[in-house]
């Protein structure tokens, strides 16, 4: 059976391209737009725009509340650009809004002097082993779109760098949670890669013992 993942739709860009990416890679995505009890094998939060908007949308559907639950009983979550910066625990833009509080941190524009948005293909540096590049090489290209960035409060959250005027994350990992600040389903090869790894991870930790491990 493929893991089944809670995609979280809340009116912040554009499922398709994710959805038939993660059905590509050997998941079977479903669109969640309001907390579901049931059991899943793992949790999608994808976006992209305003942090303070997004956590106002997410909050408003009770979807805050439910991915945090989520979190809390191991289920692997994966954020993806907006997403990735709403598991941390603030944003500073539009004069800041509190996160999800997932992972220790904040989210800050590009350095002054960068254009923005940040928008192209730039090289992944492997800074450490993890479940989202197990295999793949350091070096190659992923495809970013955004304006801010994470500033993890422990830097061995972070797997992967890239540079745009300064370095900065580009993967983090903390046992059951993941974030990409680029876009995967829009990486060519690298992207593909990349999802084949954390849907083998799901799949992996749905075993009995698993859930609760380390993806590293």
């Amino acid at each position: 059976m493929p893991p089944r993942l809670a995609l979280v739709d809340y009116d912040a860009g554009n499922l398709l391209s994710l959805t038939r990416a993660l059905q590509r890679a050997g998941a079977e995505p479903v669109i969640l737009r309001a907390p579901d009890r049931g059991a899943w094998d793992g949790v999608v939060l994808p976006g992209v725009g305003h942090f303070g908007a997004a956590m106002a949308r997410l909050e408003a559907a009770g979807l805050a509340e439910w991915l945090r639950d989520q979190a809390a009983q191991g289920v692997p979550l994966l954020g993806v650009c907006l997403g990735m910066h709403l598991l941390f625990q603030r944003g500073e833009e539009g004069g800041g809004a509190p996160g999800l509080g997932l992972l220790p941190g904040e989210v800050r524009r590009l350095p002054a002097g960068v254009k923005v948005p940040h928008m192209g293909w730039n090289r992944l540096r492997i800074r450490r082993p993890g479940a989202a590049l197990a295999g793949v090489a350091d070096g190659v290209y992923a495809y970013f779109v955004h304006s801010f960035v994470v500033d993890p409060a422990d830097p061995v959250l972070v797997t992967a760098t890239t540079v745009c005027g300064a370095e900065f994350p580009a993967v983090v990992e903390r046992e059951h949670l993941v974030g990409l600040q680029f876009h995967p389903e829009k990486s060519a090869q690298a992207g593909a890669a990349i999802l084949r790894n954390l849907v083998h991870w799901v799949a992996a930790r749905r075993a009995p013992g698993i859930r609760g491990g380390s993806p590293t």
